[in-house]
C-alpha cells in the first residue's frame, strides 16, 4: 500500500483530504503540531522545530497544506511568519522528501501567488503578474524553490493553486458572508458583471491526489476552480437559498460601496474583494482528466 504524508491535516482543506483517503487502501502519516486521534502523528512546529528526519521514512507521496494566510492589507506584524512557513518549511520538507526517496510532492499554493487580473479575461497558468500581497509571494517563492528541487532530482512535484474554496467548515469571508445571510444581517449585493472562480473542497481534494499520481503533472502548475464564475450577487442569491432566505428584490447600489471604500484603505480592500474580478481558468487541470462533481448552485445546507 502506499504510504502518505499530510501535513495541515487538521484544516479545512486536509480534513477533507484525509477524509478522501480514507476511502482508498493506504497509510496515512501526519505532521501536525499535536497528537491527531486515530492517525500516526510525527510531532512538529514548523514555525520553531526543525522537521524530524524520520518523517519521511517509507513514505510514497506529500502531500504539503500547512500554510500561513491571514486575509488583511497590513501584514507587516506577521511577515516573518509567511516567510518561515509559507517557504522555508516547504523548502525543508522537500528536501527531506529528495533524500528520503520519496516519489511524488504535491503543494497547495494560492491564486494570488499568479498576481491579480491584468487584461479582463480569466487568469490562467501561464499569466504570471505580481503576486498579490505577502501570502503570494511567500507562496510565489515556495513554488519556484520547489520547481528548481524538481530539476535536481528524480521525485514528482506538482502545485496547485486553488481558487475559492467552499464546503462544510468553511473560513474567512465566505464564512462571515455566510453567517450574514444566515441571521439576515448581510446587506443585498449590486447586480454587477464581476466574476469570482470557485472550487467545492471536495472537488479540490480530488485534483490533490489526481496530481499526485499523473504523470503529465510533474512540474506543473495547476489552478483548480469548479469550471463556472460566478457574480457576486450570484453567490448572494445562491447563500440566501441554502438557507431558506427570501432573495430581495432591490440591491444596495455599487455606488454605495464605492463611497465607503474611501473611508479607510481596510475597508476598500474588503470592498474590493467582495465586488472585484477574480477569474481564474483551470482548463489545463480539465486535460488531466479533471471534473468538478459538486457546483455552487447545487449546494445545500450540509455543504456549509
Amino acid at each position: 500500500m502506499k504510504k502518505y504524508l499530510v501535513t495541515g491535516s487538521t484544516g479545512f482543506i486536509g480534513s477533507r483530504l484525509l477524509g478522501l483517503l480514507s476511502t482508498i487502501k493506504c497509510d496515512v502519516r501526519l505532521l501536525a503540531k499535536s497528537k491527531v486521534d486515530n492517525y500516526e502523528t510525527v510531532i512538529c512546529n514548523l514555525e520553531q522545530d526543525t522537521i524530524p528526519k524520520h518523517t519521511l521514512e517509507s513514505v510514497d507521496t506529500v502531500f504539503h497544506l500547512a500554510g500561513f494566510a491571514h486575509d488583511m492589507q497590513d501584514t507587516s506584524k506577521v511577515e516573518d511568519l509567511y516567510r518561515v512557513i509559507n517557504v522555508d518549511a516547504t523548502v525543508e520538507l522537500a528536501k527531506l522528501a529528495v533524500e528520503s526517496g520519496v516519489k511524488s510532492f504535491v503543494f497547495i499554493s494560492s491564486v494570488k501567488a499568479g498576481g491579480g487580473l491584468s487584461s479582463g479575461k480569466c487568469i490562467d497558468e501561464t499569466d504570471q503578474n505580481a503576486p498579490e500581497g505577502v501570502d503570494g509571494k511567500s507562496k510565489r517563492e515556495a513554488e519556484l524553490r520547489l520547481l528548481e528541487i524538481v530539476k535536481e532530482s528524480g521525485m514528482h512535484v506538482s502545485i496547485i493553486r486553488p481558487s475559492l474554496v467552499y464546503g462544510p467548515g468553511v473560513k474567512g469571508n465566505l464564512q462571515l458572508m455566510l453567517a450574514g445571510i444566515k441571521k439576515g444581517w448581510f446587506p443585498p449585493l449590486p447586480k454587477i458583471e464581476n466574476r469570482h472562480s470557485m472550487i467545492h473542497v471536495d472537488d479540490l481534494v480530488r485534483a490533490i491526489l489526481l496530481v499526485s499520481e499523473n504523470k503529465r503533472a510533474n512540474g506543473e502548475i495547476f489552478i483548480a476552480t469548479d469550471g463556472t464564475p460566478y457574480s457576486s450577487r450570484e453567490i448572494y442569491n445562491t447563500m440566501c437559498s441554502v438557507f431558506g432566505k427570501s432573495i430581495p428584490k432591490w440591491s444596495i447600489p455599487k455606488a454605495i460601496f464605492d463611497i465607503a471604500s474611501l473611508v479607510s484603505s481596510r475597508i476598500k480592500y474588503k470592498i474590493t474583494k467582495l465586488l472585484g474580478d477574480e477569474c481564474y481558468s483551470s482548463a489545463k487541470l480539465e486535460a488531466l482528466g479533471f471534473k468538478a462533481k459538486k457546483s455552487l448552485k447545487d449546494m445545500n445546507e450540509t455543504d456549509f
